[in-house]
C-alpha cells in the first residue's frame, strides 16, 4: 500500500503588521476545502492533521484528517478578510483576543505532531464538570467528571439515595455541557 503524502511544512506562526490570527470556524466537513481556499489567497494558515488508519475486513485505508474538526487557524489581513467567504464553505470567524496564547499553543501542536506522538483531542474538564457520553451503548448518559488527573470515568448520580455510581467511561468519549 502506499504511504500518506508527508505532511506539509509547518506554516510560519509569527505575527505580521497588520494581521492576526484568528480561528475559522468551517461548515461540516469543508476543512480541506477551506485550507485550498486559504492556499489559493496565499494566507497564511494551519490546518493540523492526522493520520486515520482503518481497518476493514479485506483492507486498510489511511487517510487525512483534521485535528481539530471544523477549524483551520488564520492569518488574514484585516482588509481582505470578506475573502474567507467567498466560498460558502465558512460557518463563523472566532476572533482571537490573546494572539501570543494561541501561537504558543499552535506551535505546541506543531511540535506534538511532528513527535509522531498519537493524540486525540477533547476538551479540558475538571472534577464536577456536567459531561454527556457521545457514543457507545452509553451514548446520551450524563454525570459528573470524577477525576480528570487520573480519569477513572463520570459519576451518574441516584439522588433519592444520595449516592453515585463510578461509570468507567474513557474521557475522549464525553463531551462537556453548558449549564
Amino acid at each position: 500500500m502506499p504511504e500518506a503524502a508527508p505532511p506539509p511544512p509547518p506554516p510560519d506562526l509569527t505575527p505580521a503588521e497588520g494581521e492576526t490570527w484568528c480561528v475559522c470556524h468551517t461548515k461540516p466537513r469543508c476543512e480541506k476545502k477551506f485550507e485550498a481556499l486559504l492556499r489559493a489567497e496565499r494566507f497564511a494558515h494551519y490546518l493540523p492533521l492526522v493520520v486515520s488508519i482503518k481497518h476493514y475486513e479485506k483492507q486498510t485505508k489511511r487517510h487525512t484528517k483534521p485535528l481539530f474538526t471544523g477549524y483551520v487557524f488564520t492569518r488574514v489581513p484585516e482588509d481582505r478578510r470578506a475573502r474567507l467567504y467567498q466560498q460558502d464553505l465558512l460557518a463563523r470567524v472566532i476572533p482571537v483576543d490573546d494572539q501570543p496564547r494561541l501561537l504558543r499553543q499552535l506551535a505546541d501542536v506543531q511540535r506534538i505532531l511532528a513527535a509522531g506522538f498519537e493524540l486525540n483531542p477533547h476538551p479540558p474538564l475538571k472534577r464536577g464538570d456536567l459531561v454527556k457520553v457521545a457514543g457507545g451503548p452509553l451514548h446520551g448518559l450524563e454525570g459528573r467528571v470524577d477525576d480528570p488527573a487520573n480519569p477513572q470515568g463520570i459519576v451518574v448520580s441516584v439522588d433519592v439515595l444520595q449516592q453515585g455510581l463510578l461509570v468507567k467511561i474513557p474521557v475522549i468519549h464525553l463531551r462537556p455541557l453548558k449549564l
